[in-house]
């Protein structure tokens, strides 16, 4: 099972993301957030945990939605 973090999906802002984790409280805690999932997501993945399809996806959704609001405060500043 792959793993997702950050700078893996996103090399080319491998500078960007050190930066803003720093300079940008908001971005810090969307960083913190996403990779507690994407590990939250992996143990679930790989059957260290188990739960419920509905959780999963519930995860996976929230997951995707800082996706997104990461990559776009990434292209945006």
């Amino acid at each position: 099972m792959e793993r997702h973090d950050l700078v893996h999906e996103f090399p080319e802002y491998q500078e960007k993301i050190h930066q803003l984790k720093i300079d940008d409280p908001h971005f810090r805690e969307l960083f913190d957030e996403y990779h507690e999932l994407e590990h939250e997501i992996y143990r679930i993945n790989t059957d260290v945990e188990i739960t419920t399809d509905e959780y999963l996806h519930s995860l996976k959704a929230k997951f995707l939605y800082i996706k997104d609001e990461l990559f776009s405060m990434l292209e945006n500043n």
